[in-house]
């Protein structure tokens, strides 16, 4: 008895000192636990966007030369600077700003514009005279002689010269240039007249709903106008989506007035028999020959037409369903005769970003982008398609869109990523090369992402580049000679320092095969505290297509800096197979692995930084993602459980076998099936919060309802909003403040709910 009386006494002195440790525990939590909406308010972008305004810069061209002007505030006003490309120097235009806006305000009849408040937007010169500058406002067109100081009005014709490209040839009008043919059409099928004869003639029998061949609404009645093609000289081409044995996609709008509607919408999934169809009608009026040409190659194949005419012919690419296949085809307009120039096969599949072509008009020969090296590169063939040489150079190039082609130097300039060393290889930079593959040289210099403005003669560009810690730098690269570069002016974040902004931070480690370089961002609280223990939420998305990781500077990119300032670290990190920009390799990792992929790479990023960053709290993990982030988010909490303790996900596809038809087919393999979080709903343990709007008509909310059922079925615990009249995109201040809250909750432990969570009250 004594002794049982003693074991007793233990047990009571363990639990006091259990009780009294969870109650200064809970205290502690609870300490930190009132949030500072003030604070997460600074770190919004409706808040800081303004800021960073009031210093806004812009560089723009002037029309007709090869000078460029920006604005920028100071003491006296909004000062007006040109700058002469090709030396760099810079000069006011208005030395006397309150002597120009007395004769600007005369002028204008307007007498509330004062230094502080004007603006110009376009302006021109003649000739490349920087003495006389002209601008056009409220219909009157001004001149500002720079020497004379003096503005006036003037009668001279300064809009810019656009010229309209006839190069393709072909007419939208229901009538051929002559007017000798029209095409008819009814409600769904053509009819060819002769207007010299008044002969008409039906073409087509078999155009129905959703594989019409005439204008959507377009009336039984039979005339001109209706039909959906185009002529080129006697000839009629018209590329028709046959949707008709596509099977439906059902939305209901329930805030539709009275009764809810319901909305209709063709929508082919994975490895289903009827998908769309491309029919291209082909009609020769003079020879009386029309029909649908065999051009498809494939079956269930992809048609691309490019509609400029050479030669008396067009070019078309087509695609095979398992997406590892491309061919460029020439169509013979007057025959209807197709003749293939150039095939592509990439396995697994071909990046679907990249892969297009470009033609050199003066030559006709045709720039193919191919990744056949395992690195997208551009190749020349001539306009028969025989191989000439391989453009772009570069170990670990990645080429990207062409800006300009010119044909008279024969060059190109092009966008390319990952050449530069010490860079994210997903900044953009810009490149010139010869067509015949000699010489290549880079023409953006600045560790940033890059975008270039050309000059009207294409001699100069403005390279403008930014990072997501870095505001806007203004370069002036000169196209001739790249090596002559030279810094213009930047933006500031002044202001924004001043109100307490601090910039993320950039993030790469390795990823888990602990070799390949991963990149990502940090936010961390605008009055982070060192020596705390801070949650971590990571912010997803797997791609492919995308990784949705803002390189450009941005603020509070998808809410992640104020949610931040609520007391988390957020990092947004892109694991391996996110991303085209990097190589065919890193790009297909996922392939045939849809659904879990990029688990793994997370997990191990947040393992590694919590050990680089003492104030990361590994115990308490969140994650959250929208589209294919939702998805990813329910993969990772089902797949590591005990690891990811809070989750929000919106508008994800969790099925992807009842997804878009391309996405599974392209990313995952033709014919198979793809695994699904609903399998893995048994595994739940963490706080998860399902999200979907009901008229999403890209990721229909069948799938979360799919999984909201399977963890019905399992028993499991969770949380799901529906948010009414939302479509794919749900953002809205109730579902942000919702993620909030929920995180917050469940990482941190509010010592109350809020009834309001828009006004927090």
């Amino acid at each position: 008895m004594v002794y049982l009386h003693k074991k007793r006494t233990v047990k009571t002195w363990h639990s006091v000192v259990i009780m009294l440790f969870l109650h200064f525990f809970t205290q502690a939590i609870h300490a930190q636990s009132e949030v500072d909406w003030n604070l997460v308010k600074r770190g919004e972008e409706r808040f800081l966007s303004p800021l960073y305004q009031k210093q806004n810069v812009m560089l723009s061209w002037i029309n007709g030369s090869s000078w460029l002007f920006y604005q920028q505030t100071s003491n006296k006003g909004n000062e007006v600077i040109l700058v002469n490309a090709t030396n760099g120097k810079k000069e006011l235009l208005f030395k006397n700003l309150t002597h120009f806006i007395t004769q600007y305000k005369a002028l204008l009849a307007d007498t509330s514009i004062t230094v502080h408040n004007f603006r110009l937007y376009s302006l021109y010169m003649l000739n490349n005279d920087p003495n006389t500058v002209y601008w056009k406002k409220s219909g009157k067109t001004f001149a500002y002689n720079k020497h004379s100081q003096k503005l006036t009005l003037s009668n001279q014709q300064i809009d810019r010269n656009f010229t309209k490209s006839v190069e393709n040839g072909m007419n939208t009008s229901a009538h051929t240039k002559d007017s000798l043919y029209s095409m008819l059409g009814d409600a769904y099928n053509l009819y060819l007249r002769n207007n010299q004869s008044g002969e008409q003639i039906q073409l087509t029998y078999d155009g129905k709903e959703n594989a019409s061949y005439c204008n959507k609404g377009a009336t039984n009645v039979i005339k001109a106008g209706n039909a959906n093609g185009m002529w080129w000289n006697h000839v009629y081409i018209y590329c028709m989506y046959d949707d008709s044995e596509v099977g439906n996609l059902y939305l209901i709008n329930a805030l539709s007035k009275n009764r809810p509607t319901l909305k209709t919408k063709k929508m082919p999934l994975p490895n289903e028999k009827n998908v769309r169809q491309y029919k291209l009608f082909w009609c020769n009026a003079d020879t009386k020959k029309w029909g649908i040409l065999p051009i498809n190659g494939f079956q269930d194949a992809v048609i691309n037409i490019n509609y400029k005419v050479q030669n008396q012919s067009i070019l078309f690419t087509r695609r095979n369903r398992g997406v590892d296949t491309l061919e460029l085809c020439r169509l013979n307009l007057l025959t209807g005769k197709e003749t293939m120039l150039i095939r592509e096969v990439v396995k697994p599949h071909l990046n679907l970003t990249f892969s297009d072509y470009k033609v050199v008009q003066n030559t006709g020969d045709i720039i193919w982008w191919s990744e056949r090296s395992g690195k997208g590169n551009y190749y020349l063939y001539d306009k028969n398609g025989h191989f000439k040489n391989k453009i772009t150079s570069g170990n670990e190039l990645i080429a990207g869109a062409i800006a300009d082609i010119d044909t008279l130097k024969q060059t190109i300039v092009f966008a390319g990523y990952g050449q530069e060393k010490g860079f994210d290889p997903c900044y953009k930079h810009f490149y010139k090369a010869k067509l015949n593959g000699k010489k290549q040289e880079v023409l953006t210099h600045g560790d940033g992402t890059h975008d270039l403005l050309f000059s009207d003669d294409k001699r100069f560009a403005i390279d403008s580049y930014s990072r997501i810690n870095l505001p806007t730098v203004f370069n002036v690269v000169s196209i001739e000679q790249p090596k002559h570069y030279y810094e213009v002016v930047r933006r500031s974040d002044v202001d924004l320092k001043a109100a307490g902004w601090q910039p993320p931070r950039l993030i790469s480690l390795k990823a888990n095969d602990n070799k390949t370089m991963l990149y990502g961002i940090m936010y961390v609280p605008f009055n982070l505290d060192v020596n705390k223990k801070y949650p971590i939420i990571s912010n997803v998305y797997p791609g492919p297509q995308d990784d949705q990781l803002p390189r450009a500077f941005t603020l509070d990119d998808n809410g992640n800096q104020s949610l931040a300032n609520m007391g988390f670290i957020v990092v947004n990190i892109a694991p391996r197979g996110s991303s085209p920009l990097r190589g065919k390799d890193f790009y297909t990792f996922g392939y045939g692995n849809l659904r879990d992929y990029p688990l793994a790479d997370d997990k191990h990023c947040l393992e590694t930084l919590a050990k680089q960053y003492s104030f990361i709290d590994l115990s308490r993990v969140g994650i959250y993602g929208h589209s294919g982030g939702a998805f990813m988010t329910v993969a990772a909490m089902l797949t590591y459980p005990s690891f990811y303790k809070v989750g929000v996900a919106a508008s994800g596809n969790h099925d992807n076998n009842i997804y878009i038809q391309w996405w599974a087919e392209a990313f995952h393999g033709l014919n198979k099936k793809i695994p699904t979080n609903i399998e893995l709903a048994k595994n739940l343990q963490g706080h998860l919060l399902l999200v979907s709007g009901d008229v999403d008509d890209n990721v229909p909310y069948a799938s979360t309802l799919k999984l909201a059922n399977a963890f019905i079925n399992a028993g499991k615990r969770f949380d799901m909003l529906i948010l009414p009249g939302k479509d794919h995109s749900v953002w809205s201040d109730y579902y942000q403040n919702k993620v909030r809250y929920y995180f917050f909750e469940h990482l941190i432990h509010l010592k109350k709910e809020d009834i309001n969570i828009i006004i927090h009250q």
